[in-house]
């Protein structure tokens, strides 16, 4: 009986299996077809029509337009955008000088020179060559320190003496655009103070020299007045001795005048018309050099020289020089450019060489004497009068005389 169930139960354990391959067989028979059909159609389905491609594309360029926009857009808005920690210089104003504001620019002259004051005359026989407002009272600005150094010469006080520069000497100073300044606590003699202000208009050795003086600076600004009074400066005036305040004033006649009188000291001669000088400002050594580009010029001959420049003045400068066999006094006020006022010394020079007919005769009618004035009513005379005004000191923040300094490389 057992071996009977036994078969049975083998044979029905076969019978399953072949019944469930069967009913395998036949489902796959029966979903190949259907699995075909998918195949076949699966590529149709995934490629678009071209009315569904031309709408995808359509949809796509908004947002493509859309990032070609914001790329435009952000550069500019970031670029617009204010930086934080950078500070923008405030813009500073041009700031006419007296003389144009006094219309002195406009006086014609055969030379079209750009300076507004011009005055040439022969130093031993006063002969006027060439003059264009030559009354007019004007700002002078570092040519201030021409006097400084006549009174320091000729007060007799020691060159070797050695001076400081002190907080006194930086505030009355304060902001004056130069590169370099001799620094606070530098100690030099006398003579390279002097030196220092005649060749590189060092405001800071110019004011150590007044503040020296027996008596201070108020002691020294009334020796340097009383000085213009002894040389018959009749229309000059100073109130400091470095000439950063558009208060000190002078003309063409007078600084004539002033240049004879430097002239006669040796020492003035010298420091004036040296080319550069070196010297140890603090825990570095600086060189200076001159102001006046003519010095390094072969073709000028230059027993004295100073320039000055600042905001009311102009650029300026006064030279005696030996031409064409004479000693000539040179005098450029108010000159308009950073270097108008060496073009314009050039073409005196040219215009005194190539017209030797001139020597001797008077170049502008507004040509006098030294000390002689002018006709009435002559632009000169109606200039001085005009600038005879008082003018408010300007900040010495503007435009101020530089010198010419450079650090010294070791």
């Amino acid at each position: 009986m057992r071996r009977i169930f036994g078969q049975v139960g083998g044979f029905d354990g076969r019978l399953r299996r072949g019944v469930n391959a069967a009913a395998a067989a036949l489902s796959l028979s029966a979903l190949l077809p259907a699995l075909l059909t998918v195949l076949l159609l699966l590529p149709l389905a995934t490629t678009p029509s071209p009315a569904q491609a031309a709408g995808k594309g359509e949809a796509r360029a908004p947002s493509s337009a859309k990032a070609a926009s914001r790329s435009r857009v952000q550069p500019s808005a970031r670029k617009a955008a204010p930086r934080r920690s950078a500070k923008r210089a405030p813009m500073r104003r041009a700031v006419p000088s007296v003389g144009r504001l006094a219309g002195l620019h406009a006086t014609d002259d055969e030379l079209d020179l750009k300076s507004a004051v011009a005055f040439v005359v022969d130093s031993e026989t006063d002969e006027v060559l060439f003059s264009k407002n030559p009354d007019a009272v004007l700002p002078i600005a570092s040519i201030t320190k021409l006097m400084t150094a006549l009174v320091v010469v000729e007060s007799g006080v020691s060159m070797d003496e050695p001076l400081t520069v002190t907080a006194e000497d930086l505030r009355a100073t304060a902001g004056a655009r130069t590169r370099r300044n001799l620094a606070p606590g530098t100690t030099l003699p006398r003579g390279e103070m002097l030196r220092l202000a005649l060749m590189a208009s060092e405001n800071r050795a110019a004011h150590v020299l007044g503040r020296s003086h027996p008596g201070g600076v108020r002691a020294f600004v009334a020796a340097m007045n009383a000085k213009a009074r002894l040389l018959d400066m009749l229309d000059t005036r100073y109130v400091e001795p470095t000439g950063l305040s558009s208060d000190n004033r002078s003309s063409a006649h007078d600084l004539a005048r002033l240049v004879r009188a430097a002239s006669e000291h040796e020492i003035i001669r010298e420091y004036s018309t040296d080319s550069d000088a070196v010297v140890a400002s603090g825990r570095r050594q600086m060189q200076f050099r001159n102001t006046n580009g003519l010095v390094h010029n072969s073709a000028w001959d230059i027993a004295v020289q100073k320039t000055g420049y600042i905001a009311a003045a102009g650029r300026c400068v006064v030279m005696q020089v030996e031409m064409a066999g004479r000693q000539l006094i040179m005098v450029l006020l108010d000159s308009a450019g950073r270097y108008s006022r060496i073009g314009d010394a050039e073409r005196l020079r040219r215009w005194l060489f190539d017209r030797p007919e001139k020597a001797g005769a008077v170049a502008s009618p507004a040509a006098a004497p030294l000390r002689a004035a002018a006709p009435a009513g002559t632009a000169g005379q109606a200039a001085a009068s005009l600038l005879d005004l008082p003018v408010t000191t300007l900040p010495a923040a503007l435009a101020i005389e530089a010198p010419s300094a450079v650090p010294q490389v070791r």
